[in-house]
């Protein structure tokens, strides 16, 4: 019995199975590949932003850089890339937000000036309805009346317009900046031996009046003379009163003018 026990617990013994996990040391395989293509792409928009900056200098020092990580010459140093043109960044040679400001407040005295003489000039004279100037986008614009200047159908100033002209160059004479004298008629026909269209009498107007200027101290080098005919009126030319409105000279200090000539003091005061 006792060996029939002994054989019953031998026959018994439990068998024990080992479960084998195999762990693999480090990350997946796909990390590598996607940490090489993240880094490309950092590569990229890097360069991408090395390159839209406004120093020329910077993509310089990039391209130097590259070239000796790389040890190629193939990185471009400026021109076309595939599309990709590099072109001089004119915000380099402007002025700073500061400056810009200081200076846009003086065109803005400046302009204010030059209104501010004029309409003092023309309540002084009692010139209201023939002489006004007022400031606009583009400038300060003095206006004067044909009726005041000329004779109809001509080029030949009148007495009293010559007399009003010689006042206002004498504000005038005082500025250094560009001006423009433009002639202007209404849209009635001229025909004559000395002007065949209208193109010929707005443009001898503006001429007359910037001589004029310039006899009377306006320095020639800051004026042009321009004619405008018909095309740029003000008023309706269905009536007198619009027609009349039309025919005009226009003195103008354009805005444009003046912020170069204080771009160029500012320049030279600073240094740059």
């Amino acid at each position: 019995m006792a060996e029939n026990d002994e054989d019953s617990g031998r026959g018994k013994q439990k068998v024990v199975k080992k479960e084998i996990i195999n762990v693999t040391e480090g990350s997946p395989a796909w990390m590598a590949t996607f940490a090489d293509l993240v880094t490309l792409l950092m590569c990229f928009f890097v360069l991408l932003f090395a390159m839209s900056t406004t120093q020329q200098e910077t993509y310089k020092e990039l391209v130097k850089s590259l070239r000796s990580a790389l040890g190629a010459q193939a990185v471009p140093e400026s021109g076309t890339r595939e599309g990709l043109t590099m072109h001089p960044v004119p915000s380099e040679e402007k002025v700073d937000s500061q400056s810009v400001d200081e200076i846009g407040g003086m065109i803005e005295k400046e302009l204010d000036d030059i209104v501010s003489e004029v309409r003092e000039l023309v309540l002084f004279n009692k010139l209201g309805g023939e002489v006004s100037v007022t400031k606009t986008e583009a400038g300060a614009v003095i206006t004067l009346s044909d009726l005041l200047l000329f004779s109809a159908g001509g080029a030949q100033l009148s007495p009293k317009g010559m007399e009003i002209l010689e006042k206002v160059a004498s504000v005038l004479s005082k500025l250094a900046y560009h001006v423009k004298v433009r002639g202007h008629t209404d849209s009635e026909p001229i025909t004559s031996p000395i002007y065949p269209s209208n193109w010929e009498l707005s443009s001898a107007r503006a001429s007359t009046v910037a001589r004029l200027l310039v006899a009377n101290g306006v320095p020639p080098f800051y004026i042009s003379a321009e004619g405008y005919a018909q095309y740029h009126p003000v008023a309706s030319n269905d009536t007198a009163q619009g027609r009349a409105r039309n025919r005009r000279v226009e003195i103008v200090y354009e805005r444009d003018s003046i912020a170069r000539q204080f771009e160029d003091m500012y320049k030279n005061r600073t240094g740059n």
